[in-house]
């Protein structure tokens, strides 16, 4: 798959970013987003890029309560973990996707794209790239139109970037860089619930 030369919705993830995980939501609130993957409300608030430093210091990449900064760009929100993958905990994708749809993209250095798309609670589209294609989900065809072309077909390996791809084709996503002392809501994420 080839970038075309203009600009991409997610080209600021095309760069050298050894891992993040974004959480999108359709037409929540930045509060309501941050509220819905479980930020403690005593960390909720307004802050820019050196705020954020001065606040979160060494935690700012903590993987059990990631700090994560939010933006909305048309008619998405989206949430960027620092250090976490708490927006692919399925009861976090759950909470979010109620009354809405969302999805989470995750990227690590492996290198490893995730995926999830959910809707009213449910996980529809699920799927990562650290081996041949294997989407499951409640339906996990229903994309198939946008990942196909992409290369993005059952028990292939993924093209580098073609989810990111799929993210702006699918449902025209994009990450907006804050501007110089820009404030955006950014919060603590609670730790996830320990699994039985």
């Amino acid at each position: 798959m080839s970038v075309p030369d203009e600009a991409r919705g997610l080209d600021v993830l095309r760069a050298d970013i050894p891992v993040y995980t974004l959480t999108f939501a359709k037409g929540l609130s930045p509060t309501e987003l941050l509220g819905r993957m479980g930020a403690d409300p005593e960390t909720v608030a307004l802050r820019d890029s050196v705020d954020l430093v001065d606040e979160f210091g060494d935690t700012l990449l903590d993987e059990d309560e990631p700090v994560v900064t939010t933006g909305s760009d048309g008619l998405w929100t989206w949430a960027w973990e620092q250090g976490g993958m708490h927006g692919l905990d399925e009861g976090v994708l759950s909470r979010v996707s109620q009354g809405t749809e969302a999805v989470a993209l995750h990227y690590n250095e492996k290198p490893m794209y995730w995926f999830k798309y959910a809707v009213e609670g449910g996980i529809v589209v699920d799927f990562h790239t650290l081996q041949p294609l294997d989407p499951t989900g409640l339906d996990p065809h229903r994309l198939e139109a946008f990942m196909h072309p992409l290369g993005l077909v059952p028990r292939e390996w993924a093209p580098i970037h073609s989810v990111l791809a799929l993210a702006e084709d699918a449902f025209g996503l994009q990450v907006t860089p804050a501007a110089e002392g820009e404030e955006r809501w950014s919060g603590s994420l609670l730790p996830l619930p320990l699994e039985e």
